[in-house]
């Protein structure tokens, strides 16, 4: 009885593993929504590659630039985060909430990256410190 579960545990850990998987996908198979973010904000002529991230529940799309910036959508093409590097990330991809408190309170930085995360929002600032937000944009705290 032992072996014959662990033989099912084990089957079953294999087939999940199985499910989960990353592929290289072109360009064009990113839902639109999110075509459209990449053609509106950045340059689409420098992807460099798009990997699907898929897993047995969910998945999500990265588009990657040639010059190292990144951004993920989920499924339906929704933004998740952007990663500018040393640049600023378009203004219009963050809410007007995030960008006044930024403005008001780091007045000599700009957001270099954006996203959610499992509680709300973070934005990190081109003088290195994370701010964490809720879901309703409005500030938390700063992330050690």
């Amino acid at each position: 009885m032992k072996n014959n579960l662990l033989a099912v545990l084990a089957a079953l850990t294999i087939s999940l593993t199985a499910c989960a998987h990353d592929q290289i996908v072109p360009f064009e198979q990113v839902p639109q929504p999110a075509k459209d973010i990449v053609v509106k904000y950045f340059d689409a002529s420098q992807v460099s590659y798009v990997k699907l991230d898929k897993d047995l529940f969910d998945w999500e799309y990265e588009v990657k630039f040639n010059d190292g910036r990144s951004i993920e959508f989920n499924k339906a093409g929704e933004l998740k985060k952007v990663d500018c590097k040393a640049s600023a990330v378009p203004v219009d991809l963050v809410p007007e909430q995030v960008r006044n408190y930024v403005k008001a309170n780091f007045p000599n930085a700009f957001i270099t990256e954006w996203g959610r995360d499992d509680f709300g929002y973070k934005a990190e600032l081109s003088n290195g410190l994370d701010l964490e937000f809720n879901r309703n944009y409005e500030f938390l705290r700063i992330d050690d």
